[in-house]
C-alpha cells in the first residue's frame, strides 16, 4: 500500500487533490484574491500539533478499537472569538478531568481524551439562509466563516478570520499543554477541580466521594515510596484536540509531510479530525481530502448510512485496516439508534474492519422549544443507553462518548439534576449554535457512562477493582 493514500480507483493524492472533486457546505466567499492570500499566509506559518502527536493518539486509539481503553471527546458546538479567555479554557479543562476521572475508575483502563477544542469553529448548516421575521440572510457558519450578528455585513464570509482562528487556537493549545503538563492534571488537585456553581449538587457529592477514595489512594502510594516527585508521569496526562475539517482550504494550508517519514503527511491543525454527517459523500472533497492524510480520523454515522454506504467509506478511508486509524461516531437520535446501529456494526465485524465505535448523542436530539434550539438531556442518556445496549447484544465493543459541552453554567439542555425547563432555557442560553451540556450535565453524563461500562464489563466477566466500583 503506497505511503501517499492512492487507491487504484482514484487518481494519485496530493493535500491539493481534493480541489478536482464536487465539494459541500463551504462557503463562497467574495474576494478570491483575498482568499488565496489567506490560504498562502496560513501556509506559512508553523504547526499547531506535531506528527508524532498524531501517531501518539493513533496508538491510544487503537487500545481503544481492541477493548482496553475508552474514548472521551467533548468540547463546544463552535468555538467563540467572544468568548475565548483562560477562565473558559481552564473551566472546561477542569470537567473534563472530572469526567475522565469518573470514566476511569469505571472502566479500570485508560481514558483517551479528545477536546473538541482548538480548532472547532466552522459549522455545517442544514439551510444556507436563516431567516428571523421578514429579514433573510446568509446562515452563520462559525466564527472562522462570518459573524453571528444578525446583520448584512456580519453574515458576509471573510477569509481573514481564518487566521484570527489559527491564531486563537495556537493561544488555546499553549495553556491546555500547560495545564496537562504543568501540575494541574495531577490527581492529587482531584479536589480542586470542582466548580464553585456545581457544589451541592447531587454530581458534587458523588465526585467528592470518588476524589476521597484517590486521595486515599494516593496517601497509601505515597507511604510505599511511589509519588509524583519519583514518578513524575503522574503529575501529566495526555490530551489531544480535535474539530470537524470542514474547511479544506485551511486544513490543506496547515497540511505537512512528515519530516520523520517522507511521503507520509498529517493535517497539523489537529490531533484527530472527522468528517460531518453532511459531507461523507464517497465522491465528494471531504472524503478526498481524508483518505490521504494519515491523522487518526474520524466519521459521523447518520441515520441515512447505509451498511454498503459505511463499507465504501471505509475502505476508502481505512484501506490498510489499521487500528485506531478510524473512529466511527454514531449520531441517530435517541428513537433511532436500534432500528440503524445493528446493521452497521454488523457490517463492520462481517468485513473484519478495525474500527473505533462512539456515540454521539446530541445531534440526533435536537428540537424547538420556547423559541430555543435545544436537546432534552433524558433523550441524550436514551442515545447513550441504547447505545450501550445495542453493542452488548452485538457482542462488540462501546469505546466512546461524543459530547457537545461547556464548562459554563449555561441553561441550554432541558433536564438533568437541576431539571433545567423551556421557562429556564432563556437565563444563560449563551451559544450561537448548537446547545451544549453545562458542566453539571456533562459530569453526570459521566456517571451515567461509567455505570454502562461497569455493567459491560460485568457481563464480560471482567472484574473491576473495588477502587473503580
Amino acid at each position: 500500500m503506497s505511503t501517499n493514500g492512492s487507491n487504484p480507483t482514484r487518481p494519485a493524492w496530493s493535500p491539493a487533490s481534493w480541489r478536482s472533486f464536487p465539494i459541500v457546505q463551504v462557503p463562497e466567499y467574495p474576494d478570491a484574491s483575498v482568499l488565496k492570500m489567506t490560504e498562502d499566509q496560513l501556509a506559512s506559518f508553523p504547526p499547531l500539533v506535531f506528527a508524532g502527536e498524531a501517531r501518539k493518539l493513533k496508538k491510544q486509539l487503537a487500545k481503544v478499537a481492541a477493548g482496553e481503553a475508552f474514548l472521551l471527546q467533548g468540547g463546544d458546538c463552535a468555538e467563540s472569538f467572544a468568548e475565548h479567555s483562560a477562565d473558559h479554557i481552564r473551566d472546561f479543562f477542569r470537567v473534563f478531568l472530572q469526567m475522565s476521572v469518573v470514566l476511569t475508575y469505571a472502566a479500570a483502563s485508560p481514558i483517551v481524551k479528545v477536546g473538541r477544542v482548538a480548532g472547532q469553529f466552522a459549522k455545517p448548516r442544514s439551510s444556507p439562509m436563516e431567516k428571523v421575521g421578514d429579514v433573510e440572510l446568509p446562515s452563520y457558519r462559525g466564527d472562522i466563516i462570518n459573524g453571528s450578528d444578525f446583520t448584512p455585513a456580519a453574515r458576509i464570509p471573510d477569509p481573514r478570520r481564518q487566521v484570527s482562528a489559527y491564531r486563537q487556537s495556537a493561544a488555546t493549545l499553549n495553556l491546555i499543554r500547560a495545564f496537562a503538563t504543568g501540575g494541574y492534571a495531577n490527581l492529587e488537585n482531584a479536589h480542586r477541580w470542582m466548580l464553585a456553581f456545581v457544589e451541592g449538587s447531587p454530581q458534587s457529592e458523588r465526585y467528592h466521594e470518588l476524589a476521597n477514595r484517590i486521595t486515599e489512594a494516593l496517601a497509601f502510594m505515597r507511604a510505599i515510596g511511589v509519588s509524583g516527585d519519583t514518578h513524575p508521569e503522574m503529575q501529566v496526562t495526555d490530551f489531544y484536540t480535535s474539530h470537524e475539517a470542514l474547511l479544506l482550504g485551511y486544513e490543506q494550508a496547515l497540511t505537512r509531510e512528515d519530516s520523520t517519514s517522507p511521503g507520509n503527511y498529517y493535517a497539523t491543525s489537529g490531533h484527530m479530525l472527522w468528517i460531518g454527517d453532511r459531507t461523507r459523500q464517497p465522491d465528494h472533497a471531504h472524503v478526498e481530502f481524508f483518505r490521504g492524510i494519515k491523522n487518526p480520523i474520524g466519521l459521523k454515522c447518520g441515520p441515512s448510512l447505509s451498511a454498503d454506504g459505511l463499507l465504501q467509506l471505509i475502505d476508502v478511508l481505512n484501506p490498510a485496516n489499521e487500528p485506531g486509524r478510524l473512529t466511527l461516531i454514531a449520531r441517530f437520535g435517541a428513537d433511532k439508534v436500534g432500528e440503524h446501529l445493528p446493521g452497521l456494526i454488523r457490517a463492520v465485524e462481517r468485513e473484519g474492519k478495525n474500527v473505533v465505535w462512539s456515540c454521539d448523542p446530541m445531534h440526533g436530539n435536537t428540537i424547538s422549544l420556547a423559541g430555543y434550539k435545544t436537546r432534552p438531556f433524558d433523550r441524550i442518556c436514551s442515545e447513550v443507553r441504547s447505545f450501550f445496549e445495542v453493542h452488548a447484544s452485538e457482542g462488540t465493543y462501546a469505546g466512546g462518548i461524543h459530547l457537545e459541552m461547556t464548562g459554563k453554567d449555561v441553561t441550554e439542555c432541558t433536564g438533568g439534576a437541576k431539571a433545567i425547563t423551556a421557562e429556564g432555557l432563556g437565563s444563560r442560553y449563551d451559544t450561537a449554535c448548537d446547545p451544549r451540556l453545562n458542566a453539571e450535565q456533562a459530569i453526570e453524563m459521566a456517571f451515567l457512562v461509567a455505570d454502562l461500562i461497569k455493567k459491560e464489563k460485568a457481563a464480560r466477566g471482567v472484574v473491576v477493582p473495588e477502587a473503580a466500583e
